[in-house]
C-alpha cells in the first residue's frame, strides 16, 4: 500500500460572504516533498495554507495532517499541534519593535522551557542556517527585503518543525534576490528534511524549489505534477499562466 500523505485536503469547500473560494479542493502531500501551489491572485492559495495549519476550518471536507483531522481538535490541542509547523509569512511579518534576536527567540520563549543560553545558541544556529551573521542586534527596518525574508525563515525553523509553509516567499524582491531565496529554500529542504508547502505566483521560483507543482483555479486543483510534467501540460489555462500571457482563458471573462 502507498504511504498515507502527511498532509491531505479532501473535498474542501470554503466560502466568505457567499463567495466560494475553495470548491471541492483536494490535494495530498507526502512526507519530504516540496510542493508548490500556484495560481492567480484571489484563487485561494493563502486560504489553503491557513487550512493546512488550522487557522481556518473548512465549511465542508476534511484537512488531515499526520493522520490527525484538524477539524476534531480543540483549541488547546490545535495550538500544541501547530508546533509541527514553521510558517514564513509574506514580507517576513517580523515584529518591528524587536531586534532580529528577539524575533527569532520569541517562539522559543513562548513554546519551550529553554534557558537563556540555550535560546542564544538556537537563535545562532537558525541564523547560520539562513546564512546571516552579525544581524542579531539589528531591527527589521535596518535590513534589506531579502535579509528580512531570511530572518522570517530563521524564526520559522526555530522550533525544528516537521512541516514548513512559505507564503509568497519572494514577493517584492528583485529577480536576483528571488533566486537567492529560492536556493535557500531548496537547501533548507535538504538539510532539515522537512515537508514543504509553498504558495507563489513566481513560476521561475516554483520550478526551482518544487518536487511537484499544483495549480489552483476556481477553487480546485486543475493540474498537479512534477515541474517537467507541469510545463508540458496541454491545459490552456496552465500554459497561459506559465507564459504570463495577457490573452487566453484566464482573462477572457475579465
Amino acid at each position: 500500500m502507498p504511504a498515507q500523505p502527511i498532509i491531505s485536503l479532501q473535498h474542501v469547500y470554503k466560502s466568505f460572504n457567499g463567495k466560494e473560494v475553495l470548491k471541492d479542493m483536494s490535494i495530498g502531500i507526502n512526507t519530504g516533498e516540496s510542493v508548490v501551489i500556484v495560481g492567480g491572485s484571489g484563487t485561494g492559495k493563502s486560504v489553503t495554507l491557513k487550512h493546512i495549519i488550522g487557522l481556518m476550518q473548512p465549511d465542508r471536507g476534511h484537512v488531515t495532517v499526520a493522520s490527525t483531522d484538524l477539524c476534531c481538535l480543540k483549541a488547546v490541542e490545535l495550538n500544541e499541534f501547530r508546533r509541527r509547523f514553521g510558517m514564513s509569512f509574506q514580507e517576513g511579518a517580523l515584529f518591528d519593535s524587536m531586534s532580529v534576536f528577539e524575533n527569532i527567540a520569541f517562539p522559543l520563549r513562548r513554546h519551550t522551557k529553554m534557558k537563556a543560553a540555550e535560546i542564544r545558541n538556537r537563535v545562532e544556529e537558525c541564523l547560520a542556517q539562513v546564512h546571516l551573521k552579525d544581524v542579531d542586534t539589528k531591527r527589521p527596518s535596518e535590513l534589506s527585503g531579502g535579509m528580512r525574508r531570511r530572518v522570517g525563515f530563521a524564526r520559522a525553523i526555530s522550533l525544528k518543525p516537521q512541516i514548513l509553509l512559505f507564503d509568497e516567499p519572494t514577493t517584492g524582491l528583485d529577480p536576483v534576490i528571488s533566486d537567492v531565496i529560492a536556493e535557500l529554500i531548496v537547501e533548507m529542504d535538504q538539510t532539515l528534511e522537512t515537508t514543504t508547502v509553498t504558495i507563489t505566483h513566481d513560476m521561475k521560483v516554483a520550478f526551482k524549489i518544487a518536487n511537484r507543482v499544483a495549480m489552483l483555479h476556481e477553487g480546485r486543483i486543475i493540474e498537479d505534477g512534477t515541474p517537467e510534467q507541469f510545463q508540458r501540460s496541454t491545459n490552456p489555462i496552465v500554459q497561459q499562466f506559465i507564459e504570463g500571457r495577457a490573452h487566453g482563458p484566464l482573462t477572457e471573462s475579465q
